[in-house]
């Protein structure tokens, strides 16, 4: 039967719609990752939301990457599974259509589903994560109080080291407090006191530290000597956008890098650490990932067609967990692999290639009809 007959057009719409469902849906559960952090911003520091919009709109790529393979292989799960309740597929096969020949459109669609997440993984997600670190900097040189966490040592400020054991936000205070003042080269100010106030200028570019009741432990690594300062109020000037433009200078991190500086990354480095194999990794993550929709849409195919009598919701629980089955295969690659010891090549490859086997494998039972996964785990269940 040809791709673009009247069959084949009739499956490919029907993958469209479950797919555009689960992209919402799992899209928004990642970003309620964000959801804590987004509601600190606008409840205790004001944070308007239009840059609320922004910060989610940069985060989107990274999770879409993750996203769109899963919303995949849930349409063609989702859409076999109603083809089988509605007795379409045992139609089908009555009137002598092979399961092959619905096998095109659920290709059309996955590869389409490749590219898109190889664009987004390529380009997308790099530019959502170094727009997504430009504007939490900025934000956070508007507000310093927004980089702030409690029981976290926190470096927003270069060369200076802040810990702080509790914030009050009523009161706008801060209590236990630990600092580390590298600024000045010679200079080691190691500043302790039990409470303190963060207070912004109107105009909101600088900031300065007013504490109470505390030490300076101040070392002159030129002159060697030390010297105890107590005071009952000292001011700590405070400059966030030095570290913002700092931040400018340093190379990118992995996650930021396009392909081909990527590529240039790898081919200069001559030491063989973590680092590189985290890169090297990273680049093959870039086109893993975009398989997988692949991978798991021909998975999902033969798990959705199933008989009458089976759970829909059975189904789509085991959909999710060979999903989830794939990201720890992936997340356990990427753990052996950042030493070394575990090739980088194998260990973003093979859960690909582990599931895509398993779809060609289920496929061929399910072609034959031949009791496939799906009737072996209802067979265990009872």
């Amino acid at each position: 039967m040809r791709i673009n007959s009247q069959i084949n057009r009739y499956i490919f719409k029907e993958l469209l719609l479950p797919f555009g469902i689960n992209l919402v849906f799992f899209l928004f559960i990642f970003l309620m990752t964000k959801l804590l952090d987004i509601t600190n911003y606008i409840v205790n520091y004001h944070v308007s939301f239009k840059t609320i919009f922004w910060l989610l709109l940069f985060a989107v790529p990274f999770f879409l990457q993750f996203v769109i393979p899963m919303a995949i292989m849930m349409a063609v799960l989702l859409t076999f599974l109603r083809l089988s309740g509605d007795n379409e597929i045992m139609a089908l096969k009555a009137c002598g259509v092979s399961i092959y020949t619905l096998l095109p459109p659920v290709l059309i669609f996955c590869i389409m589903g490749c590219l898109l997440t190889g664009w987004i993984t390529i380009y997308g997600s790099p530019w959502g994560t170094v727009a997504l670190k430009k504007m939490t900097a900025e934000l956070a040189g508007a507000n310093f109080q927004v980089a702030l966490k409690e029981r976290t040592f926190n470096d927003n400020l270069k060369n200076v080291m802040f810990y702080v054991n509790k914030i009050d936000l009523k009161n706008n205070t801060l209590k236990d407090i630990f600092i580390e003042d590298q600024r000045n080269i010679d200079i080691i100010n190691t500043i302790i006191a039990p409470k303190g106030a963060l207070i912004n200028d109107p105009e909101g570019k600088k900031s300065y530290l007013k504490l109470y009741k505390g030490m300076i432990h101040q070392v002159n690594l030129k002159e060697k000597t030390v010297h105890i300062i107590k005071f009952d109020s000292y001011d700590l000037k405070l400059d966030p956008g030095r570290k913002i433009a700092s931040k400018k200078q340093k190379k990118k991190h992995r996650l930021e890098m396009s392909l081909k500086e990527m590529n240039v990354w790898l081919k200069n480095r001559k030491e063989k650490n973590s680092s590189y194999y985290r890169t090297l990794m990273a680049w093959h993550k870039k086109f893993s990932i975009p398989v997988a929709c692949l991978a798991l849409g021909v998975l999902a195919m033969p798990l959705g067609i199933q008989p009458i009598t089976a759970s829909h919701s059975f189904g789509i629980g085991l959909g999710i967990i060979l999903f989830l089955i794939y990201y720890v295969l992936l997340t356990a690659g990427w753990s052996l692999g950042k030493s070394g010891a575990y090739p980088p090549i194998i260990g973003m490859w093979l859960p690909d290639v582990l599931m895509g086997g398993l779809g060609i494998y289920l496929l061929r039972r399910s072609a034959n009809e031949k009791p496939g996964l799906f009737n072996w785990f209802m067979n265990s269940a009872k």
